[in-house]
């Protein structure tokens, strides 16, 4: 499938950003594909502490100004500026535009006359409040009642079939929004499972930020232990909520129980995750849950939330794992799972054969296909 020529991505991370994701992850390896392809793809992000200004990242040019809330004029005056010559991309005039709508989208149409898909892995009503009471308010109007105004003729690419729901449910036309998918970077060669000192082993793989709600995997634990079950669970992940959930696991009285990981490197995760017995997902929003299929390429299938949207569709409920309403119900699973290893490998056999489907190549495939519309 033919690529475009230039293309500029838009997001306010980048992988490398302390509290970078799988949103991030998702927009790079498009990039990167794209790149391999033979597209020269320029990505604008947000500077953090020891990031170079540029960077040759997997074939891609990236370029960082701005923070939190800044990158997202200075994004907006480097496009305006290149179409007069000046600036850091002086003369540049991209074929197409990817603008990633994390909460609130930079805009781009408004200054660039190349076609602009906007990407949208998940609508944020649930997590504006922790963002204060005045940004929550101005954010959640400029995502749900000025983007889909202003983007009223662009194309929209969303990750789930429950995340295309939510964008139809702002107004944003169905026809114009198309599902792709993540795919899976293949597991490293020569993994060998973190050693099992004993006792049913939980994982919760996750940006450590209030709406992931690490906390009800950590009462799973607590109400495991206090039921009789041998039980431990590792934390892969950061974040600025880190500390909170440590007083949090002091408060429980898990502390021996509980292991906080923080970011580790690709092979690491994968040595944690192959050597669990399950993986909890308590997160109150998700767009699709890369984490989910991560595990599942360990055989280790994944209890989370069905409120959580995306998680209905990269977990098979009672198939690849279980969907769950509530911390009580997060429980109760973990514990029958816990006494049927049967019933495990059978989850984690059906999650481990599902995995294979998802290819970036697929995914860059049909961002192509949205190119060409």
């Amino acid at each position: 499938m033919s690529a475009p020529t230039d293309v500029l991505l838009l997001c306010w991370r980048d992988t490398g950003h302390p509290q970078g994701g799988g949103s991030e992850r998702y927009l790079e390896r498009v990039g990167a594909e794209f790149a391999a392809r033979g597209s020269r793809v320029t990505l604008l992000t947000a500077r953090y502490p020891g990031a170079p200004r540029t960077q040759m990242l997997h074939g891609m040019r990236v370029i960082r100004a701005g923070g939190r809330l800044t990158v997202y004029p200075r994004a907006l005056a480097t496009i305006a500026a290149a179409r007069f010559g000046r600036g850091r991309l002086a003369g540049y005039r991209p074929d197409v535009v990817v603008d990633t709508q994390n909460g609130v989208p930079f805009f781009a149409r408004l200054v660039t006359s190349a076609p602009t898909v906007v990407l949208v892995h998940h609508c944020h009503r649930e997590q504006w409040p922790v963002a204060g009471k005045l940004l929550a308010k101005v954010g959640w109007r400029i995502e749900s009642r000025l983007s889909p105004r202003v983007h009223r003729d662009n194309r929209y690419v969303t990750v789930s079939v429950p995340s295309k729901a939510e964008l139809v449910d702002l107004g944003v036309d169905a026809e114009r929004i198309t599902v792709v998918r993540g795919g899976i970077d293949p597991v490293p060669e020569g993994i060998v499972p973190e050693p099992n000192p004993g006792g049913f082993r939980l994982i919760a793989l996750s940006r450590l930020v209030p709406h992931k709600q690490v906390e009800d995997a950590l009462a799973v634990v607590a109400r495991l232990s206090e039921s009789g079950v041998d039980s431990t669970l590792d934390v892969v992940g950061d974040g600025w909520w880190a500390d909170r959930l440590r007083t949090h696991v002091q408060a429980l009285g898990v502390e021996d129980r509980v292991r906080f990981h923080g970011h580790v490197s690709e092979r690491r995760k994968h040595e944690l995750l192959a050597g669990a017995d399950l993986h909890l997902m308590p997160s109150r929003k998700e767009g699709w849950g890369l984490a989910v299929i991560e595990a599942a390429q360990h055989g280790v299938p994944t209890v989370g939330y069905a409120s959580s949207a995306g998680l209905t569709d990269s977990i098979v409920d009672g198939a690849t794992g279980v969907l769950v309403d509530d911390v009580d119900e997060l429980a109760e699973v973990a514990a029958d799972l816990a006494k049927d290893a049967e019933r495990r490998r059978e989850l984690g056999a059906a999650a481990r054969a599902r995995s294979v489907q998802f290819l970036w190549s697929e995914t860059a495939d049909g961002f192509a296909r949205v190119f060409e519309l």
